[in-house]
């Protein structure tokens, strides 16, 4: 069972839906208990950081979270569920996040139309499971004013342009997270989540 981390935050119904869709058994949760026994998690997210985090803390997700992630247990973060794995965040003062991945999350430059809103390319820097069957340089939908920095530059599987390139999805062992939205994403974005699925053993493979 694919467990969708339910902490307070926005779109987790969107995202359920399009795993049902693929046939990958899931549920929302936010007990604890459940997201340590999960055989793959997904963190799906919008709005602020730091609140988001706070209302992590509260409900005794992050522990549980951090251990399933430590322990080899899939996962996929999406959007802010990307800039949580990050040690800190500069949106609205300073934040501490995860700290799964040493960097940092941080604002768009001045001059640069935020939040960086619609459809945009995701260059694939490296080989990894969820590009598979994917061009170089497909579509998918974004919606953020910051974005990661990776300190460690070997993680960094995908990359965007807009004014700046910079980190637009990740993949470590286990862990992969996306800063684009796959659920609004449509063919590319399903793509992506079936190939999670299959990485997770959720799902059997096929074709291309």
């Amino acid at each position: 069972m694919l467990t969708i981390v339910d902490y307070g935050s926005g779109n987790l119904r969107n995202v359920y839906m399009a795993f049902q869709r693929l046939g990958i058994p899931s549920r929302i949760s936010d007990q604890p208990a459940e997201v340590r026994r999960a055989r793959a998690l997904v963190l799906p997210g919008v709005g602020a950081f730091g609140d988001n985090m706070e209302r992590m803390r509260a409900q005794g997700l992050e522990a549980p979270l951090v251990a399933a992630i430590r322990d080899g247990v899939p996962f996929l973060g999406i959007c802010l569920g990307l800039q949580l794995l990050f040690e800190v965040s500069e949106e609205m003062g300073e934040h501490r996040g995860l700290g799964i991945l040493p960097g940092k999350v941080t604002r768009f430059p001045p001059g640069l139309w935020v939040p960086h809103m619609g459809w945009n390319q995701v260059h694939q820097t490296r080989p990894t499971p969820l590009w598979k069957g994917l061009p170089d340089g497909s579509y998918a939908y974004f919606v953020h004013s910051y974005y990661v920095l990776p300190e460690d530059k070997s993680v960094i599987a995908g990359t965007t342009d807009y004014g700046i390139e910079y980190t637009s999805a990740i993949a470590r062992d286990n862990l992969y997270a996306i800063q684009f939205h796959p659920e609004k994403s449509q063919d590319v974005g399903e793509r992506i989540l079936r190939n999670f699925g299959v990485a997770a053993g959720l799902l059997e493979e096929r074709g291309s």
